[in-house]
């Protein structure tokens, strides 16, 4: 089984870390700093807010990491880095000054295949109001998210989803145009630490 963890990055406030790029990077700093090896990070991307007007572009970037630890503890420890950097949770899809997202461990699905299809098959209307209250893998929207493919496309465009076994770039593929034009990259990768 591949053990690889794959990370989302975000942010489009400023947190306690600085601005988007400055938190982003340290944000890197902090797993690195907390036993999570660091094999690949991806470009930074611009990337509008959704909806449209609702707040300032994003910055994302998506990192691969290397853990012995379990996806849960690996998750306490992303809560743990946006609880340093000032982040509250106090709704969905909110301006944010960090927002880490543990998207994938190599190819396990969790808690199992049924409850995963349960949330990635939720409604959009139903998305606005309800959020699991444990870890789900792979996240139930990786597959509809430019914003998290594009980046993820820089570190690892051959991983293949668990469930529906497309790789990154053949999910990339299947999205509208317009969405993947919106989205910028604005640093060349860096290098794994």
């Amino acid at each position: 089984m591949d053990n690889d963890l794959y990370i989302a990055l975000g942010a489009n406030m400023p947190s306690n870390a600085g601005l988007p790029d400055a938190t982003l990077r340290a944000a890197l700093g902090e797993m690195a700093a907390r036993g999570l090896s660091l094999q690949a990070v991806s470009r930074f991307f611009a990337t509008p807010a959704v909806p449209s007007g609702s707040g300032p572009d994003y910055l994302n970037a998506c990192c691969r990491l290397a853990s012995d630890r379990s996806p849960g503890e690996v998750l306490q420890i992303l809560h743990e880095i946006e609880a340093e950097f000032g982040r509250v949770r106090e709704g969905r899809w909110q301006a944010r000054g960090i927002d880490l997202d543990l998207i994938a461990m190599g190819d396990a699905v969790l808690p199992d295949p049924t409850v995963y299809a349960k949330w990635r098959d939720l409604s959009p209307q139903a998305q606005l109001v309800e959020a699991p209250d444990h870890l789900v893998l792979p996240h139930p929207r990786l597959q509809d998210r430019a914003f998290v493919l594009i980046p993820l496309a820089d570190i690892a465009p051959l991983w293949r989803h668990p469930v529906s076994g497309l790789s990154v770039v053949e999910m990339l593929e299947a999205l509208p145009e317009n969405e993947k034009a919106a989205i910028r990259p604005l640093l060349e990768a860096h290098s794994a630490q």
